[in-house]
């Protein structure tokens, strides 16, 4: 059961090699629900120290992300704080105090084997079927022996030296876990340049930082007995631990992007909300418990405990965080929506702003015709792109009902009673269309198909005759008579 009587201090540490993803999005939001929940601190720090990948345009595309999912810090970049700096490679001078303190108390040692000499040796220990580990050769190196190293040039990493014993440690969701250090090597701390490894890092940094709390994905759970070392070396009290499970894709295997997931901006920019995201992704791994799904934040942080935490892998759907989105849009008003959708129009190049009164006026109309059908942004654009735009797509199977017989003579017969509607509106236009219907004797089905592939390019969409209102006379009739022309085209090729 998880600690509520002491002052809560928990992390999100992300490296900064790439964007915010979903799974480092879940862990953020677990742990900031989680400061929210009992009142904690939650804190961003930024893993640095792998110099080669890391950029100043991911840190800052991992801000961007939790700013827009509205995961605000107490402690970290932009915000400081009483135990920064937040970026490990401005903290050097710390790590550097405690690696002193290991070799001094014989917990840590240098190694001064070469990257092809341990190589060598791992190939040999595979080859004889025995567990690929440090064989210790610099263990209890004399000071003149590294002073022959170091004339042939070679520079020293430093590793910590493993208990020959079990460790024991109990999970916050994961229960009693217990690790053999006998199959673990002595693993490098320092690099030969100087610089920490993540293991070290993030203890010195847990440790100064007073994080109460390590919560984090179960892909890390085999750092876990490497840390827990480095804590007892240097005599320091353990956090408590808590691994969440993997997000998996449908299919069971590691979440990617053929699965539909992304980066955090990209959900942004493909037309989600961060609230709707923010409620999917907390539900990978955690349940209230109730039949309820649908969160306000301020409900999430009231119900947010690890003991409703499950320990076996979350399934990641791209159908369920549509779902969730378009429940959050099908809330909004008509006013909000266009808000909204405005920033995507103007990107998309359908139309610029501001707009008058008028154009406010009918941008309305279309989403209250479109709000209901779509599940983000980016769909309204792709399936309602023909209300801003006459180079909108056409379906394949939209092309086929085109070429069925007739339609050019349906088309035509229609545009000349359409022409003599002099108020257009919803009910004279569906009035028109049936009395033509009629008066040929077709099914409703037979005319409404190829009027909406002929205007909208596409086989299904919000009512036809409420479309045609939409779009006005003067355009409907236009993209009537373009399609008859091609239609009549077409004919006179063939005959």
């Amino acid at each position: 059961m998880e600690n509520k009587n002491k002052n809560i201090r928990v992390r999100f540490a992300p490296s900064p090699t790439g964007y915010l993803h979903i799974g480092g999005a879940r862990t953020a939001l677990f742990n900031w629900l989680y400061a929210r929940h009992y009142g904690g601190t939650f804190i961003l720090r930024i893993e640095d120290t792998d110099t080669l990948r890391s950029t100043p345009e991911a840190v800052n595309a991992i801000l961007d992300g939790l700013r827009w999912l509205g995961l605000d810090w107490d402690e970290g970049p932009e915000k400081g704080g009483e135990y920064g700096p937040y970026f490990q490679m401005q903290r050097l001078d710390f790590y550097k105090q405690y690696v002193t303190k290991l070799l001094a108390s014989g917990g840590a040692y240098y190694c001064y084997c070469s990257k092809e000499e341990l190589a060598l040796r791992r190939k040999k220990q595979l080859a004889e079927g025995k567990p690929a580990i440090y064989d210790r050769r610099c263990l209890n190196l004399s000071e003149a022996d590294k002073k022959d190293f170091e004339k042939e040039g070679r520079k020293p990493a430093i590793r910590l030296k493993m208990p020959d014993r079990r460790i024991m440690v109990h999970d916050l969701i994961k229960g009693e876990m217990n690790f053999d250090c006998q199959l673990l090597s002595d693993f490098v701390i320092v690099k030969s340049d100087g610089i920490p490894t993540y293991n070290f890092a993030v203890v010195v940094d847990d440790i100064l930082m007073k994080i109460s709390l390590v919560m984090r994905g179960d892909d890390h759970i085999s750092n876990t007995p490497k840390q827990i070392v480095i804590y007892q070396a240097l005599g320091e009290t353990l956090p408590e631990f808590a691994h969440i499970p993997m997000i998996m894709g449908p299919d069971n295997t590691r979440l990617s992007k053929r699965h539909g997931a992304t980066s955090v901006i990209e959900y942004q920019k493909m037309g989600f909300l961060p609230e709707a995201v923010v409620n999917y992704i907390a539900h990978l791994g955690w349940s209230s418990g109730t039949n309820q799904e649908i969160f306000s934040i301020e409900e999430l942080i009231k119900h947010f405990t690890l003991e409703k935490v499950s320990r076996h892998s979350a399934i990641f759907s791209m159908e369920k965080l549509n779902w969730f989105n378009s429940e959050y849009l099908k809330k909004m008003s008509d006013d909000e929506y266009k808000e909204m959708l405005i920033p995507y129009l103007e990107e998309e190049g359908f139309l610029s702003t501001p707009l008058n009164s008028e154009q406010d006026s009918w941008l309305k109309k279309v989403v209250a015709l479109m709000k209901s059908r779509v599940k983000n942004f980016r769909q309204f654009l792709a399936y309602g792109d023909y209300f801003f735009t006459e180079d909108f797509t056409i379906e394949e199977k939209a092309v086929q009902i085109l070429e069925q017989d007739e339609v050019g003579n349906i088309l035509w017969q229609l545009v000349e009673r359409l022409k003599q509607i002099d108020e257009w509106n919803e009910e004279n236009i569906e009035k028109v269309v049936r009395e033509v219907a009629e008066e040929l004797n077709l099914k409703g089905k037979q005319i409404i198909h190829p009027v909406r592939v002929a205007l909208s390019g596409k086989t299904v969409g919000p009512s036809l005759f409420a479309i045609m209102e939409v779009l006005g006379k003067e355009k409907s009739i236009i993209r009537l008579e373009r399609v008859i022309k091609k239609l009549a085209e077409k004919e006179k090729k063939n005959i």
